[in-house]
């Protein structure tokens, strides 16, 4: 049997950073889901005479990739209790990204998400019940924050939190939170432009990026002023309000970066084209006084987030002022998506 999924990355406006427990977050989040920036993964499963344990072979783009079979074989022997079923078939996993893996565009989001889409499918068809779609997201949401955390949110469409907060009504440490409903339509047609400044894989992973957080001296405050942030984000979100959807998005990517940079050790993600085009971004926004605005997650590639009805004179800035400072001059034009996808 063979089930293939395509799951989105998202791009965390008020953005997860630190955990504790079984991949529990430190402060509650929320994310636009993407369209084009995604995931697909095949799982083929076949019945086994040696039932004593999980058996896997994972493909990465075509390949044989070691270190994300382990994490991957890691991340299923944590939920075998949980999925029991999975001791008694050979799996065997195909996933390809349609965007540069390890370079901060959250690629593990997609990827895991993915993931769990195709293991709780395979429940459904093993069981032989069919739950309501709402219970079987939240539980594809649930097994993407155990593979990894910010997953759990790729699985909505539009938007979506997580963690719990008193800022949204049913949210939860556990799961993901759909958002669609409480977006102004004008956020539903949003535009995403990644500029691919480096397409390297970054120095420090997200994961060790969580634990540094524990000794950093600005946690406390952190996690305080996210939840701020989260309360006037929902705000802005209702209201179509991009100022302040901007001035938060922005504080948010750069208040990551520099909790990265206070961390012990210290460590830079940004690039010099990354830093340059922040500064170019800046300028034609005031010159133009159109509301283009910028984030980043954890890496040196930045977003260029604006609305619809500006795309022709954001693109025509893109193609005259950003272009050069990418590698190879690589854009991925994407846009606020409808979520995953069973293919």
């Amino acid at each position: 049997m063979k089930i293939t999924f395509r799951s989105p990355s998202n791009l965390a406006i008020v953005k997860y950073w630190g955990k504790y427990g079984r991949q529990l977050p430190r402060n509650a989040s929320i994310s636009l889901t993407l369209d084009n920036a995604y995931s697909e993964t095949s799982l083929e499963y076949e019945e086994k005479k040696d039932k004593s344990q999980i058996t896997l072979d994972f493909f990465f783009e075509g390949n044989g990739n070691e270190a994300f079979g382990k994490r991957i074989l890691k991340f299923l022997n944590s939920v075998a209790d949980e999925l029991p079923f999975l001791k008694e078939y050979h799996l065997t996993i195909h996933s390809h990204n349609s965007f540069p893996h390890s370079a901060g565009i959250a690629s593990s989001a997609a990827r895991m998400s993915a993931l769990a889409l195709c293991l709780c499918q395979m429940e459904r068809e093993l069981s032989y019940t069919l739950p309501a779609e709402e219970v079987f997201y939240r539980r594809v949401s649930y097994f993407s924050r155990l593979a990894s955390g910010s997953a759990c949110r790729s699985v909505y469409p539009y938007a979506a939190s997580w963690g719990k907060t008193a800022h949204i009504e049913g949210s939860s440490d556990e799961f993901a939170t759909p958002c669609a409903t409480q977006l102004h339509d004008i956020f539903k047609t949003f535009h995403d432009d990644i500029l691919i400044i480096s397409q390297d894989e970054k120095s420090v992973s997200s994961s060790a990026g969580h634990e540094l957080m524990e000794g950093n001296p600005f946690a406390a405050l952190r996690y305080e002023l996210a939840d701020r942030n989260l309360g006037h984000l929902m705000g802005a979100f209702k209201d179509g309000d991009l100022e302040t959807f901007g001035t938060i998005a922005e504080e948010e990517a750069l208040m990551l970066h520099a909790l990265m940079m206070t961390s012990h050790p210290s460590y830079i993600l940004m690039e010099g084209g990354t830093v340059e085009a922040i500064k170019r971004v800046r300028n034609w926004r005031q010159e133009s006084k159109l509301p283009l605005y910028f984030s980043l997650d954890a890496g040196p590639n930045l977003h260029l987030l604006y609305p619809n009805s500006i795309a022709t004179e954001v693109k025509s800035f893109i193609e005259s002022n950003l272009v050069s400072l990418c590698e190879s001059g690589r854009v991925i034009a994407d846009k606020v998506g409808k979520g995953a996808k069973k293919l």
